[in-house]
């Protein structure tokens, strides 16, 4: 692994351990919260994890090398569907389950400059981006912390603290002074 694999690890894992505070602040509201319409972002907690969990799936599935559907460009057992909206608990369960996968293609990503395309399901009229395989890391580390932030102000309005996923302060040790 080289030492730009070891950063993209390391990236990815504090994106995991910052999902996890996420997933605790969220699993502290009823259902009601999590599936509440807001008027920004994707419009909820629920379709915007789903979301984020979808694309993280999706770029994971093309850095180990599996093509999508040649008609629709999507991949058609993706487990993170927008339509299905799984109760919180089965989210994070799949959710986790991915996780070693992404992991694993950072660990092992290759040719950082191979290209692929994909076609955002959320982006009308539809689109294709090519992307090299570094830049496709990059949108799956940056998608989500966009998205995130988006989970964090829907948790604020309802009056939750969420705040203090810096990187420094989730991947670091700090102490009272």
């Amino acid at each position: 692994m080289t030492a730009a694999d070891s950063d993209r690890v390391r990236y990815f894992d504090y994106l995991c351990a910052a999902r996890e505070k996420l997933f605790g602040w969220v699993q502290t509201q009823p259902t009601e919260v999590y599936r509440r319409s807001f008027p920004f972002g994707l419009g909820s907690i629920s379709t915007t994890l789903v979301h984020v969990a979808s694309v993280q799936w999706g770029h994971t599935q093309r850095l180990l090398g599996h093509t999508p559907d040649a008609a629709s460009g999507q991949y058609t057992d993706n487990p993170f569907s927008l339509d299905a909206q799984p109760a919180l608990e089965q989210l994070v369960g799949a959710w986790t389950r991915v996780n070693p996968h992404t992991r694993r293609a950072f660990a092992d990503l290759g040719d950082p400059a191979r290209h692929f395309d994909f076609f955002p399901k959320v982006v009308t009229p539809p689109i294709r981006v090519r992307v090299t395989a570094d830049v496709l890391v990059g949108h799956l580390l940056f998608h989500e912390v966009h998205h995130r932030a988006q989970v964090m102000a829907m948790l604020k309005q309802v009056g939750v603290a969420a705040e203090n996923l810096d990187y420094a302060l989730v991947m670091g040790e700090s102490t009272r002074v």
